[in-house]
């Protein structure tokens, strides 16, 4: 038997963002499953503020030149790389001019939410399966960090549902504190319907505010994660009530415990951990 092949998707991972505690998570977490014995790909946005020559990020040629559709628009992908030498560990940064290559990440310069943030979620969570896709690589585990990744689980129970690459993944997402108080939009939910999807299947993401879109990934999810210590208590309820399964935020202090949870998420054999 393989080792397990657990994918991570976030917007953020120290030391190249570094905006809430899932920078440190999503740093942490990878290396100490890998040291496991668990074989790891971490995908996120390559922000403007993210500084190229520093963090020696340079692009794979074979994995770009991918156009995600997004309405009429075809918008390019671009992948880049770097290295975290001291963890052996790779990440992979989905790019492109439009949606990312600005000063700030999700509000401008005065404060205000971007108004395009719907559409730059669109792209980085299709963009992130197509890349897995095109690697080649079939992840036992996908656990996607953060409400950027909130569609994530969406797509793979529904137009990835049969793909090889994905049809016997796992969903594990992390819950955390929320950072917005805005929507991603009226027609955000619209917007997401990929190519084979019907509008039922993201109306649940209709209210496109931070708690819709940790709602509807829920839903779709096998598996979640307290990724802090307070919840917003609709979520929370949310969760209880859908009966998922679930690690808490004290297990999580602990990996080891991230390590059994992920292997009873993969086998099928899902408990709480409380």
């Amino acid at each position: 038997m393989g080792k397990t092949k657990l994918l991570f998707i976030t917007h953020e991972m120290s030391p190249f963002l570094e905006l809430t505690k899932i920078s440190e998570i999503t740093r942490q977490l990878p290396q100490a499953m890998q040291d496991k014995g668990f074989e790891i790909r971490i995908l996120m946005p390559r922000f403007g503020n993210i500084n190229e020559r520093r963090n020696r990020l340079h692009e794979v040629i074979r994995l770009s030149g991918m156009n995600i559709v997004i309405g009429e628009n075809d918008n390019p992908l671009i992948i880049k790389v770097a290295s975290i030498p001291s963890a052996r560990m790779q990440v992979y940064f989905l790019d492109n001019e439009d949606y990312f290559q600005r000063k700030h990440v999700f509000n401008d310069g005065k404060g205000k939410f971007y108004a395009d943030n719907d559409e730059r979620t669109i792209f980085f969570c299709k963009g992130a399966l197509e890349t897995v896709k095109k690697l080649g690589w079939s992840p036992d585990i996908v656990h996607c960090h953060g409400w950027m990744t909130s569609l994530v689980p969406a797509y793979l129970k529904t137009i990835y549902k049969d793909d090889p690459t994905f049809k016997d993944s796992k969903i594990v997402y992390s819950l955390y504190p929320h950072s917005f108080s805005e929507t991603l939009g009226a027609d955000f939910a619209k917007k997401a319907v990929m190519k084979g999807m019907q509008e039922s299947d993201t109306i649940n993401y209709a209210d496109a505010s931070n708690i819709a879109l940790d709602k509807a990934a829920i839903d779709y999810a096998d598996a979640v994660v307290y990724g802090a210590e307070t919840i917003h208590d609709e979520v929370l309820n949310f969760v209880k009530n859908s009966d998922k399964p679930t690690l808490d935020y004290n297990s999580t202090l602990d990996l080891e415990n991230y390590y059994n949870f992920y292997q009873e998420v993969a086998s099928d054999i899902l408990i709480s951990v409380a």
